[in-house]
């Protein structure tokens, strides 16, 4: 059997996900997680065979939950499912270890197989993303992902540069330069850009 633990704060679709996965005969569905923070909980007790997460999630996001699996539990296998059709959420994605990328809107037997295919060692990405996903590489730095990320919520330069543990200069020119990377009059624009591309 292939243990599997949902990470999903729709409890309709986890629900749903869940049990749709338990009809199948090779999967055990062993726990479901409203955010993040309580999924890498039940990861650490529950040492599942893959883990299945959706990005967007409260407490930490499901990327931020495949980076903590890879570094606590090795063994465990990530798989991406989202409502984001963005190849810059993908590359982020298999950046943090997540070995599968699915769209929610996919046939529940898709599910089934990427979880079997994860487990024996193989990817399974969204065909039309993995195509399209390297001609989409974020211009921005790690840096600047996150003071854009910070700025995002409408923190002053101040509150990130204290956030971040960095001088409010440097922060401007972080945001100075993500703003002409991306083309934007100011912060929000630029961060909301950077969001629909599936770099923050």
């Amino acid at each position: 059997m292939i243990r599997v633990l949902l990470a999903e704060d729709q409890a309709l679709v986890l629900g749903a996900l869940s049990a749709l996965l338990s009809l199948e005969d090779d999967l055990d569905v062993v726990g479901g997680a409203a955010n993040g923070e309580t999924a890498l909980e039940l990861a650490l007790t529950l040492c599942p065979d893959v883990l299945v997460t959706d990005i967007e999630m409260p407490r930490l996001s499901g990327l931020d939950l495949a980076a903590k699996v890879r570094d606590s539990l090795p063994a465990t296998r990530v798989i991406i499912v989202t409502t984001f059709a963005r190849s810059g959420y993908l590359r982020r994605a298999l950046e943090v270890g997540a070995r599968g990328y699915l769209l929610k809107d996919a046939p529940a037997a898709q599910l089934a197989d990427a979880i079997r295919r994860v487990q024996a060692g193989g990817r399974a990405i969204d065909p039309n993303l993995a195509e399209s996903a390297w001609e989409a590489h974020s211009p921005l730095t790690e840096r600047e992902r996150q003071v854009l990320a910070e700025a995002e919520s409408g923190a002053s330069t101040a509150a990130i540069a204290h956030s971040l543990k960095l001088s409010e200069g440097t922060v401007r020119n972080y945001l100075s330069e993500a703003m002409g990377k991306l083309g934007a009059a100011g912060r929000v624009e630029a961060a909301r850009a950077a969001r629909e591309k599936g770099w923050l």
